[in-house]
């Protein structure tokens, strides 16, 4: 008894479909023909985040004046003891929608609980309270920004 003969892949109906899938805004494409079903998904391209490059110090010349203190680098604020970070990935709100007023702002005064943004995660808008009371000393992100887990998006003093 003879198997049935698989289908076979045509490597440049793929091609196609992956120039397909390139040249416009979709990430996934799914085409069955003849028995035959290609899937091709386009993968976020990864996100690559460098260092700035630290300066080497420069000898001091003589006779020339006394070089400037060297500026402190910026704490990591994620271990600020007011620190509000962000329980998921995805994209930080300041306001409840388009055109409404923030939330919060830097000086304001917030109540434990009190809901200081949204994080919107898989189409689900999650609203981050404040972990205690205080004023808001500072604003980490931006309206609409793109936040990781963990990431500080607030300080509240």
């Amino acid at each position: 008894m003879m198997k049935p003969s698989k289908p076979q892949i045509d490597t440049n109906l793929v091609k196609e479909i992956a120039k397909l899938l390139s040249d416009s805004d979709l990430t996934e494409i799914e085409v069955e023909h003849e028995g035959l079903r290609v899937r091709v998904v386009r993968a976020p391209a990864p996100v690559i985040t460098a260092a700035a490059p630290v300066a080497a110090a420069a000898a001091p010349l003589v006779g020339a004046a006394a070089p400037a203190p060297a500026v402190e680098a910026p704490a990591d604020l994620s271990k600020h003891p007011g620190a509000v970070t962000s329980p998921m990935v995805g994209t930080a709100y300041l306001s409840p929608e388009p055109g409404a007023a923030a939330f919060i702002e830097v000086g304001g005064a917030v109540k434990e609980g009190q809901t200081v943004l949204i994080v919107e995660a898989m189409k689900t808008m999650n609203a981050i309270p404040a972990p205690r009371s205080g004023t808001v000393t500072r604003i980490l992100v931006g309206n609409a920004q793109p936040v990781e887990y963990g990431e500080p998006l607030l300080i509240i003093e």
